[in-house]
């Protein structure tokens, strides 16, 4: 659906923030850019806490409002998702672009970067030809500063007929000259000015016959001359968002029909067609932005990328860019493992001296043990058992992971397995979303939205469980150290854990492009789509930012998730655990069901059980084990892997049973959190269904035929 001014513009931004009534005179600010401009750094400076963040109306891609004070006017600021360009080849591109035109802004910031200029300016001229009204804010300037790219600020602004502000958000340079242009143009206390783009002189001549009488139709509702330009090439959803936008269908017009009819059959004659004239289009707006790149740039190093560069042949190379991708994982995750113990034993002991306490005040209360034992020694139990071995995990990871967000590898990571990605039918983005994956399969499942095919997001949404997510971790990491790095003396077994771990996992990704080829060549036929990939200068992290963001944005959300559906979760297995039919708990009777298949799987009852009982969080699959063998009737921990290893041994692990648990860890159902987030994000329950059995039958047909040849050559010790 488009977006129109009653469900994107003045009206909505107060509805999101309607804690008072906001006076005419108040002003929304759409704030755009390039990805990885530093535009959402811009956004946060000017908003601090005062956000919203949603869905635009009828979409899935996320967007965030805020507001701030200024001369005793509030200002809302819409922070549009970051595009290329406005040429409506994506759903982020047709939502910034109908905002712009239709949203009702006042004004639009058109943040760039100063490091990468010419190709920031194609998108700032498209904008320009909608608007008149921005104001140009080119960030990063200590970064320009430090590789000799000199700005003229007073040419640029003069070329753009625009005020123009350099901004170094990091050190907050130049936040107050923002907000006075902002609020100089927004009133009209400073002009801006058009300005015109040259096309070509056949496209010239047809601007000419159509925008007088296209002017007699918008008005001053919108710019004509870029509504007689996009005429020329109208695609659906653009002329569906105007014809609402204005009550009137253009390409039904009388005089607008003729004049397009008598043009098309001009171009016939020429040989010119739709796709040479769209691309002299486009060209006239880069040769415009080269122009003015040239007018206002100067360089003090001819060199300035020339380290980028160095650093991209060692890390985008087909040689090395691989393997060092591997051993930065191979790196993350042994700090992650490593880092988490001592914070997850912390967390643990104290919570479960609450439960103590808990249960302390239950017996002083005179309480009826099935009470206590339900919403302790069930519910809180479980909830404890999810924080404490989710929570360190994740506020490590996270972190580091959004480190490389920030650094400027993860893109490099894009370039790396676009290739392989290609092969299997998928799209070269789908890279980003797997890597989002390792922290919350939930969270790579929302990242898909950056994919515009709606195939190949179908694709990444489906095969995104193949990656371990941080729930999983401990089931991987007690198996692996139990049954494979006891080997090795204490220095060395989280190395080998960790080598272990990271083989899992690119057996995951291996499974990854497998179940996408097969998808893309059966139910999701099609050809992968090309997309452009920008690599964008190495910068140096911001640290702290980073890991508020981190904690904030990621940790906390995902924790917030994963207990809202733990919580219930454990109260059903303490029930189950804890009532009897003939002796047996019904969590026996549903062990004791399933052992026969289990066992053609390499597992047994009681395992695959936990998998199914754990479907609300992984995390709690280890306890459920460990309670169904000892009976104890709630979630039960070992004070050391050896206990476990006796448990699991007596109760007829083999090493067999450890690598088929570990890979039905790796490919079977999503969580619940997940699920709901597919529903969410698909908004089909047929794509939910198909997300949760295609990594299932792909985890029992792999343990299936590793169990069948082991038990075949009597290798099952």
């Amino acid at each position: 659906m488009g977006l129109t001014k009653n469900s994107t513009g003045l009206s909505v931004a107060k509805d999101e923030f309607n804690s008072k009534e906001f006076p005419d005179c108040d002003k929304v600010i759409a704030v755009a850019g390039n990805p990885n401009v530093g535009k959402s750094t811009i956004f946060n400076s000017l908003t601090g806490l005062n956000q919203h963040t949603g869905n635009w109306p009828g979409k899935t891609v996320t967007n965030a409002r805020g507001k701030y004070t200024y001369n005793g006017k509030e200002f809302i600021l819409v922070d549009l998702p970051g595009t290329y360009s406005l040429n409506s080849n994506s759903v982020e591109e047709e939502i910034a672009r109908d905002f712009i035109c239709f949203g009702g802004a006042d004004l639009v910031v058109v943040v760039m970067d100063s490091t990468c200029l010419e190709r920031n300016l194609n998108l700032a001229l498209q904008i320009k030809e909608m608007t008149s009204k921005i104001v140009v804010c080119v960030n990063i300037l200590d970064e320009a500063e430090r590789k000799g790219i000199d700005i003229d600020f007073d040419e640029l602004s003069m070329q753009l007929g625009a005020p123009v502000v350099g901004t170094s958000v990091k050190e907050s340079e130049g936040k107050a000259a923002l907000l006075k242009k902002v609020y100089d143009v927004s009133i009209g206390e400073e002009k801006t000015y058009d300005i015109k783009i040259d096309y070509p002189k056949v496209v010239e001549d047809v601007i000419d016959l159509l925008e007088p009488h296209v002017k007699k139709i918008v008005g001053s509702r919108i710019n004509s001359r870029w509504v007689s330009v996009k005429l020329l090439d109208m695609d659906k959803n653009l002329n569906a968002t105007l014809t609402k936008h204005l009550n009137y269908d253009l390409l039904n017009d009388e005089v607008i029909s003729n004049i397009l009819k008598e043009t098309k059959k001009d171009f016939a004659i020429n040989d010119i067609n739709e796709e040479y004239l769209r691309d002299e289009i486009v060209s006239s707006v880069f040769k415009k932005a080269e122009n003015i790149y040239r007018l206002c740039v100067h360089l003090k190093k001819v060199n300035y990328n020339e380290k980028d560069r160095r650093i991209d042949k060692i890390l985008t190379s087909k040689l090395t860019g691989i393997p060092v991708m591997i051993a930065l994982l191979f790196v993350i995750f042994w700090i992650t493992l490593s880092g988490a113990n001592y914070p997850s034993e912390i967390i643990a002991d104290a919570l479960f001296y609450i439960q103590d306490k808990l249960t302390l005040l239950f017996n002083t209360l005179g309480a009826p043990e099935w009470l206590h034992g339900s919403l302790v020694l069930g519910l809180y139990r479980t909830l404890a058992w999810v924080v404490s071995v989710m929570l360190p995990p994740m506020a490590i990871f996270f972190p580091l992971f959004t480190l490389l967000e920030d650094v400027g590898y993860l893109p490099r990571v894009a370039f790396n397995l676009d290739h392989f990605f290609k092969k299997s039918g998928a799209h070269g983005k789908q890279s980003l979303t797997m890597c989002m994956g390792f922290g919350c399969n939930a969270c790579g499942v929302i990242g898909c939205r950056i994919i515009d095919s709606q195939r190949e997001r179908l694709i990444a949404t489906i095969t995104n469980n193949f990656v371990p997510c941080n729930g999983r971790f401990p089931t991987l990491i007690a198996i692996i150290t139990i049954f494979f790095a006891g080997v090795v003396s204490l220095p060395y077994q989280s190395l080998l854990s960790t080598l272990i771990l990271t083989a899992v996992i690119l057996i995951g990704i291996f499974m990854t492009l497998l179940v996408s080829k097969l998808l893309s060549q059966t139910i999701l036929k099609g050809v992968p789509s090309s997309f452009v990939l920008e690599l964008p200068p190495y910068r140096r992290p911001q640290v702290s930012k980073v890991i508020v963001r981190s904690v904030f944005d990621r940790t906390l959300f995902v924790l917030g998730r994963a207990v809202l559906v733990a919580a219930p979760a454990g109260l059903l297995i303490w029930i189950m655990a804890n009532v009897f039919l003939n002796k047996i708990s019904i969590l026996s009777y549903f062990s004791n069901f399933l052992d026969p298949f289990a066992r053609l799987i390499g597992l047994d009852g009681v395992i695959l059980m936990a998998f199914i009982m754990g479907f609300p969080a992984n995390e709690i699959v280890i306890p459920i084990i460990i309670m169904s063998y000892l009976c104890t009737g709630s979630l039960t921990g070992f004070s050391t892997l050896e206990e476990l290893r006796l448990l699991l041994v007596n109760n007829g692990w083999t090493w067999l049973t450890a690598v088929c648990t570990m890979l039905f860890s790796l490919m079977h159902f999503p969580c619940g959190t997940t699920c709901l987030t597919i529903k969410k994000e698909t908004g089909s329950f047929k794509w939910t269904v198909m997300s949760f059995l295609i990594p299932t039958i792909s985890g029992i047909i792999t343990c299936f035929l590793l169990t069948s040849i082991v038990r075949l050559f009597g290798l099952e010790f």
